[in-house]
C-alpha cells in the first residue's frame, strides 16, 4: 500500500509519495512517487481542462496516475464530464484515473478509457459501492486508489477492499508528529497484511 500525501514535505519513504493539484503551486518533487488530482473536490468552480493539462505537463510524463475531472457524489455526471479528459490524460503519457462516485454503475463505467479506478464519493459510498467498484476494476486488471484516507482504520479498510494506494492530508497537520505515525501505519500493513483483511 502506498500513501500519497496531499501535503508536500521533505520526508522520504518508499511507500510515501505526493498527490498534487493545480491549486497547490508546488514544484513537482523529484525521486518520489507522484500523482495528479484535478481539485474538483475542493474547488470545482476553478477547474478547466486547459489549466489541468498545463498542470499535467509539469510532470514530464512521470506520474502514477492523473484523475479526470469528476462531479462529487454523481456517477452519471462524472462519466459525462470525465470522458474527454480521460483520452487527453493518456495522450499526455500519463495513466488516466476515473473517479467512482455515488451511484456508481459497472455497466456505464468507461472501462476501456482509463487505467486506475479512484474511489471518491461520500464516506458511505467508499466502503459499499466503492468495494464493488474496486472488485470490478480488479477483474479487468486495473489498479485502484482511494481518496481521503486519514487514519489507520481508513488505510486498513482501503487495503482490505483491494486498493493499491490511498491519499489524504494527514501530514498537513503537524507533519513532524504525524509523519512517524503515518509511516508506522504503512509498516503495519506491510508486515501484518492479515490485519487489513478482517475489516
Amino acid at each position: 500500500m502506498i500513501y500519497l500525501s496531499g501535503h508536500v514535505c521533505s520526508i522520504r519513504h518508499p511507500k510515501l509519495g505526493f498527490i498534487l493539484t493545480p491549486d497547490m503551486g508546488n514544484a513537482i518533487p523529484k525521486g518520489v512517487k507522484v500523482a495528479a488530482d484535478n481539485a474538483c473536490y475542493l474547488n470545482p468552480n476553478n477547474y478547466s481542462d486547459e489549466r489541468y493539462l498545463k498542470h499535467l505537463n509539469r510532470f514530464n510524463g512521470y506520474c502514477l496516475f492523473a484523475t479526470a475531472p469528476d462531479v462529487v457524489g454523481d456517477h452519471s455526471a462524472t462519466v459525462e464530464r470525465s470522458k474527454p479528459m480521460l483520452r487527453k490524460i493518456r495522450d499526455a503519457g500519463i495513466p488516466a484515473a476515473f473517479c467512482a462516485q455515488d451511484g456508481w454503475d459497472e455497466r456505464t463505467t468507461p472501462w476501456d478509457e482509463f487505467d486506475v479506478l479512484f474511489v471518491g464519493g461520500t464516506t458511505e459510498f467508499k466502503f459499499r459501492g466503492g468495494r464493488d467498484a474496486v472488485k470490478a476494476a480488479r477483474r479487468r486488471g486495473k489498479k485502484a486508489h482511494m481518496g481521503r484516507v486519514n487514519s489507520l482504520a481508513r488505510l486498513r479498510a482501503a487495503a482490505a477492499i483491494g486498493c493499491d494506494s490511498g491519499d489524504g492530508t494527514f501530514l498537513r497537520f503537524g507533519p513532524d508528529t504525524n509523519a512517524p505515525k503515518l509511516l508506522s501505519w504503512l509498516e503495519q500493513l506491510t508486515y501484518a497484511p492479515m490485519m487489513s483483511e478482517i475489516l
